[in-house]
């Protein structure tokens, strides 16, 4: 789990991780996974507790890539709205997605209990919050939305949010209140433990080194030297997808979300800083997520730079937005810095692909992990177990990005072009 800047707040703290073995033995499965992240670890559980069999292999080791590094907040979101949903996809499959996606939290939180996963837990909402009180107007709109939708929200003013959040930064804001947290390692091992329980293979340090078409199945040949022969295969690799099946890696744009954790907040203002436990981000483009995790450290996240962190200058502008938010806490040293890569599609959804007899990958969290691939995962097992056909995702064809080996140069003109745009806001 070790990155250029050393250990993550969560590698520290998570529970002993479950070994699972490199798979070196030829084997045979209804099912391969590729992929230990939270979407082929729920699918691999929620398969498993079906009765099919089905074995997950992990190139490094189960919750290493941005599952285990991402910030821990629980958001059963997408960045559209559900009215522009509607818009996109018609009113049927726009309700059946904003359905699943309303009840991703749910999921989660019920996995956790059902399972005695041990990564702290916390359901006191999430708080999207905006600098300007011009742009207040919007985000009470978006709640509003959602709250017709049967979710618990508050629209919140700039007092509100000041006695929410610690912090005069903000105009105003709505809470989610279906949204938390979680410890996001601890979480990504108790669903590989879980998927072990129940029967499925689960193995780390495994690289797919090629797919071939075989008859009826698939083959796998494994970096291992071992193969699995499967009938079905679920690619879930996500920002850490690699040219195992031609164009996937180019449907994506992958980019750095760097973030920082003090020490324990000092006693005497911890209790001012989100007291009553909500997660909170930003409304800007290039935004900023924070809360405070089990002990009281604080943890702010935001975009990076396209390559991983080399150097703690790399994160200075998250710890200048610590000091910026929050000047009453003085001085804070910060005790963790770590990067994990986020996948963004072109239309920031969620992708599911169908290219081949077989074969389903499932891509693009856009920064909404743990709900939304949790959620994806369970709806593609019920479809890979031979369940409805149907699920609430979309499947579409793969749509390389064009220029995609430019895509340095995209997110950099993008981050600046929005930066500037934040700025003039």
């Amino acid at each position: 789990m070790a990155s250029p800047m050393g250990p993550s707040l969560w590698s520290e703290t998570a529970p002993p991780a479950p070994v699972f073995p490199a798979l070196t033995a030829s084997t045979t499965a209804d099912v391969l996974v590729v992929g230990g992240g939270y979407t082929g670890l729920s699918a691999a559980l929620h398969l498993a507790e079906a009765g099919t069999g089905v074995c997950l292999v992990e190139a490094n080791a189960p919750g290493w890539g941005a599952s285990g590094r991402n910030g821990g907040q629980v958001n059963p979101s997408l960045k559209h709205d559900p009215d522009e949903l509607v818009r996109q996809l018609g009113a049927t499959q726009a309700e059946a997605l904003i359905d699943a996606v309303s009840g991703a939290a749910d999921l989660v939180f019920s996995l956790v209990a059902r399972h005695a996963i041990d990564c702290h837990p916390v359901r006191n909402g999430w708080l999207q919050l905006a600098y300007a009180e011009r742009d207040v107007p919007a985000l009470h709109a978006r709640a509003r939305q959602w709250q017709r939708r049967g979710v618990a929200v508050d629209m919140l003013d700039r007092a509100d949010v000041e006695r929410r959040v610690g912090t005069h930064a903000f105009a105003g804001g709505w809470l989610d209140g279906r949204a938390g947290a979680i410890q996001p390692l601890a979480y990504a091992h108790g669903l590989a433990r879980a998927a072990r329980q129940a029967g499925a293979a689960i193995h780390g340090n495994t690289r797919v080194r090629s797919l071939a078409r075989q008859g009826g199945s698939w083959i796998a040949t494994l970096d291992t030297g071992a193969t699995v022969r499967a009938e079905r295969v679920l690619i879930a690799t996500n920002g850490y997808s690699d040219g195992l099946w031609p164009g996937l890696r180019q449907t994506l744009l992958t980019a750095n979300s760097f973030i920082v954790a003090t020490r324990p907040l000092p006693g005497g203002t911890a209790g001012t800083i989100l007291p009553k436990g909500e997660t909170a981000s930003t409304s800007q483009r290039l935004l900023l997520y924070f809360r405070k995790d089990h002990t009281g450290r604080l943890l702010i996240g935001g975009r990076g730079y396209f390559t991983d962190p080399s150097h703690p200058r790399d994160f200075a502008h998250l710890e200048r937005s610590v000091a910026l938010l929050f000047p009453q806490l003085g001085p804070l040293e910060t005790e963790y810095r770590w990067a994990g890569r986020i996948a963004v599609t072109r239309d920031f959804m969620p992708h599911v692909h169908e290219p081949a007899p077989g074969i389903t990958m499932a891509v693009g969290c856009n920064g909404r992990g743990i709900a939304l691939c949790t959620s994806l995962g369970k709806h593609l097992a019920t479809r890979m177990a031979g369940g409805p056909a149907p699920i609430p995702f979309p499947v579409s064809p793969l749509k390389p990005i064009p220029f995609h080996g430019l895509q340095r140069l995209y997110i950099a003109a993008g981050v600046a072009w929005y930066s500037l745009l934040d700025k003039i806001a």
